[in-house]
């Protein structure tokens, strides 16, 4: 997919990606240097923690060198999910969207809806680089994943937003009123967050038919 938008001037050239295979070094090398550049006690993480049912022993105590190698493993084998977004050639920001059944760890989280999980996508992650921040790239992605995810035959994109969340670390779920924009509603509610879902259009559906 290539999905571009005009909103702004950081944005007259967005370009929005599927990873691929071939993307895998793109989707390393933000990670590596770009995406926790201002906040490093996060860098192990290359978003793999959504595809292992780890209990939070276990994923504190893997390396950032076990997550990366791997998620590169992952995404080679080409099952790894989600949308990296370009400035040119410069990835600034990655969105984690694939189908909730795929996600090991909300397989089973007691705190979710369980209804509908195998026509459910998810949106899990948003990684923008700092200085692109505030500008809609977030919203420029979570459109590109519902689009995204309808392809993929999911009935229903669900989102995870902490409540009143305001720092942008912590806020990597996205931000409840960004999901409200975009006409998600509040499905349930978990400690600290809401579960927000909108149902896909059905001619984007139909693309998969």
């Amino acid at each position: 997919m290539s999905r571009t938008t005009g909103d702004g001037p950081d944005q007259s050239l967005l370009v929005v990606r599927e990873i691929t295979p071939e993307l895998a070094e793109d989707y390393l090398h933000f990670f590596d240097h770009v995406a926790f550049s201002d906040n490093p006690g996060w860098g192990s993480c290359y978003c793999y923690c959504y595809l292992g049912a780890f209990s939070g022993r276990e994923w504190n105590a893997r390396t950032a060198e076990q997550n990366r190698s791997d998620v590169g493993a992952v995404i080679c084998r080409g099952e790894m999910k989600g949308l990296l977004a370009y400035l040119g050639n410069e990835v600034v920001a990655w969105c984690h969207a694939a189908p909730r059944l795929s996600l090991p760890a909300l397989a089973n989280d007691p705190d979710l809806p369980s209804d509908n999980l195998e026509v459910t996508g998810s949106i899990v992650c948003f990684l923008v680089a700092p200085q692109y921040r505030r500008r809609g790239i977030a919203r420029a992605l979570l459109d590109g994943a519902c689009d995204y995810l309808a392809r993929m035959g999911m009935q229903y994109a669900e989102a995870y937003p902490l409540t009143g969340e305001t720092r942008s670390a912590a806020n990597y779920h996205g931000p409840e009123e960004m999901y409200r924009a975009a006409r998600f509603t509040v499905v349930g509610e978990f400690p600290g967050g809401a579960v927000v879902r909108k149902r896909l259009e059905p001619e984007l559906q139909s693309a998969t038919d």
